[in-house]
């Protein structure tokens, strides 16, 4: 807020003239910023198969429709191959971002200078690379198949629960851990009298919240050779089944409901 003099009277603004002055500066560099890149975007972008894009959705659904029901009867065990790639990958995050958590916490780690750092980078570097791009990496090494896709899941989940969990580490009461140390009590048993439960609420929900997220993103790793509902999917879209293609739709969106059903029950029960 600004007072200025007019007439030898204070008249009320809102903003001083440099302020102001600098909130128009930035509009306009957001608006050239906005102009530069929606020409180059339109550079790249073929028009007419964006204008033309309604029709061809519009026909795409009408060849799903009716769904081939009896297609259900193939997929099942992938669905199931879907749930284990999810499950398994979640365990593997969780045994693996326990202890990167410890070590990324201050109040926890062995060393600030030295171990902190390298805990953070492993977090940063499994939430920067996308599931997708871990199972295509893996069905190189691997091969294809579940296994790479349920180290895919896991690789990218750790530094989700590991940011989490090292979160709520810092964020404990510290009276309750000195409670525990001034009865003379190990460090091993100030970790788990004094420290754990504290935690224990948030880790149980960032699990079950995790194993939730990556029910869905198992369900596309099939389309690069990492197992799952996906192979169906991809071998369907590429044959214009379109009529199966709903079928498994449908089944995706089911398991992901059912999940997540799953998942707020858990946390509510536990938290």
């Amino acid at each position: 807020m600004a007072v200025s003099t007019k007439d030898g009277l204070k008249v009320w603004q809102r903003r001083d003239r440099n302020k102001q002055l600098s909130i128009w500066a930035g509009y306009f560099v957001a608006i050239t910023i906005f102009m530069v890149c929606w020409q180059y975007m339109s550079g790249k972008t073929i028009w007419m198969f964006v204008w033309d894009a309604p029709r061809q959705g519009v026909d795409i659904v009408s060849r799903m429709v009716p769904p081939k029901w009896e297609y259900a009867n193939v997929i099942w065990g992938t669905v199931w191959d879907t749930i284990n790639i999810a499950t398994l990958g979640t365990i593997m995050a969780i045994i693996l971002a326990v202890p990167t958590a410890f070590c990324a916490a201050r109040n926890t780690t062995p060393s600030v200078r030295f171990v902190r750092p390298i805990a953070l980078f492993i977090i940063v570097s499994s939430r920067s690379i996308n599931s997708l791009i871990w199972a295509l990496i893996l069905v190189a090494i691997l091969g294809p198949g579940m296994f790479a896709g349920v180290i895919a899941i896991g690789l990218r989940s750790i530094g989700f629960c590991a940011k989490l969990l090292y979160e709520a580490i810092e964020e404990i009461d510290p009276g309750q851990v000195e409670a525990v140390e001034a009865t003379g009590a190990s460090g091993i048993q100030t970790l788990a009298y004094g420290i754990v439960p504290q935690i224990l609420p948030a880790f149980a929900g960032i699990s079950v919240f995790r194993w939730d997220i990556n029910i869905r993103e198992s369900t596309v790793l099939g389309y690069v050779g990492a197992g799952g509902i996906g192979i169906h999917l991809s071998g369907s879209i590429d044959n214009l089944a379109w009529t199966q293609v709903s079928v498994i739709l449908i089944v995706i969106i089911a398991t992901v409901v059912i999940s997540e059903w799953v998942s707020a029950k858990v946390r509510h029960a536990i938290i």
